[in-house]
């Protein structure tokens, strides 16, 4: 069925047609290939529940799946498995739905039903997939939050698998920018993994970011389901960025679905003696794009993508310019200049250790305290980013490095 379709259908045939492509999810044998090669064959979703046994074997379901649909079982999973989802405060998502995200569906093997929390029109909005190894270094930890908060702050969506590492990093970056952020899960949307990162998948959802799974409900963390979402993370995205990834990573795998699916490969580039630059430093030898600041990412968009962020940005400050006016100047009007939020002056330590630190490139304690020696003390030095640190100016990372929040 094509979009002209789609938009004619009336509400109750949507419904109809949301539940037979939920059926197939549910039904034992059916994977996303067979489900969408069994619709085509159809050609209206809402016939699966009027086929008979035969017609649904001939359509190329395997027997026992075909008996599963044919006696009413499929169709009985499907409705419990909405229910659960609408009661749990989810949704559903059907390869048919309108809202079903464009690039998702142009893959190869496109989830049949994706199961939502959060702000379902996110997945249409252009997105960069960030990812890497769950164990980086604060190098890698500090690039993935930096890169990622910069293009959040230009109204590029991150998206990322929400493990532990540089996902975690990337998220939070966005978050921090005040950004939107997709969370692909291989478990259920009720079952969070890492266990640790529960507070960030609310906080992913309460910023207005999505969480999303081709799993169902209660779905737990099995190791295969890992590879197979990464499909998704670049399906959906417009191109992926990877920051540290070993030889034999799970990153190599979105990485060459991101190839496969024809879009585009960023790649952080690392120290060779880090066993994690392995990935990034190969990928950039096959032709990824060596990237070190969000221009290099920004520069390969698109063109209407860049147009669309532009016009966006575009419209968002000319919003905060009347609020700024109104208000006599806000934070982002001093950045940079000495002064605070309010528009007065930092105090002298705190200005001198402000303009010491960059936005785009971390910066050791050490190597700070030894650059200021003459000028300031290690315990002022240390009463100046705690400061900073609490009113949101500086974000110290990991491993003591600092930088800029703006």
């Amino acid at each position: 069925m094509n979009l002209v379709q789609q938009s004619r259908m009336t509400e109750p045939a949507r419904e109809v047609a949301r539940l037979a492509w939920m059926a197939l999810m549910m039904t034992p044998g059916m994977g996303a290939l067979r489900i969408k090669r069994s619709m085509e064959r159809l050609e209206l979703a809402e016939r699966l529940f009027e086929a008979s046994l035969t017609e649904l074997e001939g359509v190329g379901m395997p027997a026992r799946s075909a008996q599963f649909v044919a006696d009413g079982r499929a169709r009985a999973a499907a409705e419990e498995e909405i229910q659960r989802v609408t009661a749990a405060g989810g949704s559903v998502l059907a390869f048919e739905d309108e809202a079903y995200p464009e690039r998702l569906r142009e893959i190869y093997d496109p989830p049949a039903v994706l199961w939502i929390r959060g702000n379902v029109d996110l997945l249409a909005r252009p997105g960069i997939a960030v990812v890497g190894t769950r164990q980086p270094s604060p190098y890698g930890a500090g690039m993935a939050e930096l890169l990622a908060r910069d293009l959040a702050n230009r109204r590029i969506t991150i998206l990322s698998g929400m493990a532990r590492g540089v996902d975690t990093a990337a998220h939070k970056g966005a978050l921090d920018a005040g950004g939107k952020t997709v969370a692909v899960w291989g478990t259920g949307i009720d079952v969070v993994y890492p266990k640790e990162n529960k507070r960030l998948a609310e906080s992913i959802v309460a910023a207005g970011g999505t969480i999303v799974s081709e799993y169902p409900l209660g779905t737990f963390p099995a190791p295969q389901n890992f590879p197979i979402r990464n499909r998704i993370l670049s399906g959906m995205s417009v191109g992926v960025l990877v920051i540290e990834a070993g030889e034999y990573s799970g990153t190599r795998i979105t990485a060459r679905c991101a190839m496969e699916q024809n879009r585009d490969v960023f790649a952080v580039p690392g120290n060779v003696t880090n066993k994690n630059a392995w990935g990034p430093n190969t990928l950039i030898k096959q032709g990824a794009k060596l990237t070190a600041t969000w221009e290099d990412v920004w520069e390969d968009l698109p063109s209407e993508i860049l147009v669309q962020l532009e016009e966006e940005m575009a419209v968002a400050g000319s919003r905060a310019g009347n609020n700024e006016s109104k208000s006599q100047g806000s934070a982002s009007l001093f950045s940079g200049s000495g002064f605070d939020g309010d528009g007065k002056p930092m105090p002298e330590h705190e200005r001198m250790v402000y303009q010491r630190l960059r936005h785009d490139e971390p910066l050791q304690l050490d190597e700070l305290i030894e650059g200021l020696e003459a000028e300031l003390g290690s315990a002022e030095i240390f009463a100046a980013l705690f400061e900073l640190e609490l009113s949101g100016k500086v974000k110290q990372l990991p491993g003591k490095n600092y930088v800029r929040c703006f």
